[in-house]
């Protein structure tokens, strides 16, 4: 038996999400090193996020303490996402709390199809077919890069909806998610109330 590596669990850390179906080695080792991951981690101003039973973690930026005299520099970057791709995160996170529970499989899969007329319904509509589906392939390529969505494979057309959507999109802002989509379509098709 091999002794976990700190190393191994901080870079792959630093990387990005660590998925415990796709990082097994480095998942292992975080897991069995957690305290000092986050001793390790924490002198760079971060936090370790571990979510055992949906099988990821990451690092996250610690508050700011702003007692602090010199504050630690910020390493995580904010990303600031356009309208329309936190829409589709919300939708997708919706999906993913209907799909939990009814239960059965733990993968959420969603053609491109599908993930296209759930965001359908919340744009202008338009004359230009091309151009709007142009712009929702580049939502969802949008997401496909944070890491919320991942593409199967073998194929172009399906995609799974990463379980790390539940840390940043959370339950409280989704209870209210359906009377702020419903107000949002009225505006999008002129309905007046």
């Amino acid at each position: 038996m091999t002794e976990p590596d700190l190393s191994s669990a901080v870079i792959t850390l630093m990387k990005g999400v660590v998925y415990r179906d796709t990082h097994e080695r480095a998942w292992k080792h975080l897991l069995q090193l957690q305290p000092r991951v986050r001793d390790y981690v924490d002198v760079l101003g971060l936090q370790v996020v571990i979510d055992e039973a949906e099988g990821y973690a990451f690092l996250r930026q610690r508050p700011s303490d702003e007692s602090e005299a010199d504050p630690v520099p910020r390493l995580i970057p904010r990303r600031a996402l356009s309208f329309h791709v936190s829409l589709l995160l919300a939708l997708l996170r919706k999906k993913l709390a209907e799909f939990d529970a009814h239960g059965g499989d733990s993968r959420l899969m969603l053609s491109r199809d599908q993930i296209t007329e759930m965001i359908r319904v919340f744009l202008p509509p338009t004359s230009n077919e091309a151009r709007l589906t142009d712009q929702i392939d580049a939502h969802i390529n949008k997401a496909v890069e944070y890491g919320f969505l991942r593409q199967a494979k073998n194929t172009e057309q399906v995609y799974e909806v990463r379980r790390i959507l539940k840390a940043f999109v959370d339950g409280q802002w989704l209870a209210d998610f359906d009377e702020k989509l419903a107000e949002y379509a009225g505006l999008v098709t002129g309905d007046e109330e």
